[in-house]
């Protein structure tokens, strides 16, 4: 069987074709700037990489270009599209639809109920659905929900203290997202370790961030609430973040609520805090040479992060690992020893010789340290390809 997973944005569509007999990586590519006059598609296929523009009006063309490419009889490594058993979609946040789902008109409604939660991702996703399930109807669509795995968190951190009836009714709960990163590490963990009994923290840490922890290989506690401008500070969105501070805001600048909410949806974060970059290797640049803001950012986005692993620590009791993913986590490593700083009396002690030569999969902590720390690079892909050929074979 061969999934073919896919990550979208408002102008963007990529993939990863898998064959799931064995879990190999066929081919990934995509296209950029969908809609525009000139579209930038791309497939690699083993070395093999080839480029090509053209005009692209809506994604089930980018689709359709990338099924071309995949059955180019001379570069291709399928023989007809046919061969592809499903699209498999890293969706968000599908509301009162939450795990693994086919994609039918009552998801798509469940997720355009949550587009005001989640704007800048679950919009280009239904947009995207709709185009494919109306051109390609041949091709089964399956939603795999980032929530999905934080549904056994339990009702103590997944409640919000307010009126029940907004939970019940309006499903304001804390949700969680970045399922399948925190997912993978969870069981990627229990292979490395060879036990399934463990408590692990995994830090997803890149242009969005959140901390979970996992017992047993299921989540019970997550930083991100019921949307993904929550949690940690992000590259541009603003994290945590007291909701009485909004009437001041509008009151004092002449806002709506509406543009507060783009403001600290799409303009705060680390940029909102540094006035320039959102990205950590740009403030760790500007604060070597004096930036008082970029330091500053940084400052904010490592004492969150320990902030929310030291309560999920008390969670667990503990943990057996700690293992920092995404794009800051696998690649920073000052952020990972300034993280990790002055844990020792709590077990936690990271090598500084391995945390600067970590690349790829690599344990970083010391002889001494109680708690393993790793550094393992995420692959949300193969969650979404697993959970959607379970999906296809009625599991």
């Amino acid at each position: 069987m061969k999934i073919l997973v896919a990550n979208l944005g408002s102008t963007s569509f990529k993939y990863r074709l898998f064959d799931m007999d064995t879990e190999e990586q066929l081919a990934r590519g995509g296209v950029e700037r969908i809609g525009a006059e000139q579209s930038e598609c791309f497939v690699e296929i083993g070395d093999k990489r080839s480029e090509l523009v053209l005009q692209v009006p809506d994604h089930s063309v980018a689709v359709r270009q990338c099924l071309d490419q995949l059955t180019d009889s001379e570069h291709g490594c399928i023989a007809d599209a046919s061969e592809v058993a499903a699209i498999g979609f890293k969706a968000v946040h599908g509301g009162r639809y939450s795990g693994v789902q086919k994609v039918t008109h009552e998801v798509l409604d469940a997720m355009e109920e949550m587009s005001g939660v989640a704007p800048a991702h679950n919009p280009p996703y239904i947009s995207a659905m709709r185009q494919l399930a109306d051109k390609l109807p041949e091709i089964p669509l399956v939603a795999a929900f980032e929530t999905g795995y934080h549904q056994t968190i339990p009702a103590r951190n997944k409640n919000y203290a307010i009126p029940r009836e907004w939970a019940e009714e309006f499903h304001v709960k804390k949700w969680g997202f970045h399922g399948a990163s925190h997912r993978y590490i969870a069981g990627r963990m229990a292979e490395i370790l060879g036990r399934d009994n463990l408590r692990v923290i995994s830090c997803h840490l890149g242009g969005s961030s959140s901390l979970c922890a996992s017992r047993d290989g299921q989540s019970v506690a997550t930083t991100m609430g019921m949307s993904p401008q929550s949690g940690l500070p992000h590259n541009n969105r603003v994290g945590d973040f007291d909701p009485f501070a909004l009437p001041v805001i509008m009151e004092k600048t002449g806002l709506t609520l509406s543009e507060v909410l783009e403001r600290l949806a799409s303009h705060s974060g680390l940029a909102g805090v540094s006035g320039t970059s959102g990205d950590c290797r740009d403030l760790e640049n500007a604060a070597a040479v004096g930036s008082e803001e970029a330091q500053l950012g940084l400052d904010i986005f490592i004492s969150e992060t320990r902030r929310h692993l030291g309560g999920l620590l008390v969670e667990l009791g503990g943990a057996d690992a700690i293992v920092f993913t995404g794009g800051i986590g696998e690649n920073g490593r000052e952020v990972r020893q300034a993280v990790c700083s002055d844990l020792s009396t709590l077990g936690i002690e990271l090598c500084d010789t391995a945390n600067g030569n970590a690349d790829g999969e690599a344990r970083i902590s010391s002889e001494a340290s109680a708690c393993e720390i790793w550094v393992v690079p995420t692959n949300e892909e193969i969650v979404v390809a697993r959970q959607t050929q379970s999906l296809l074979e009625g599991n």
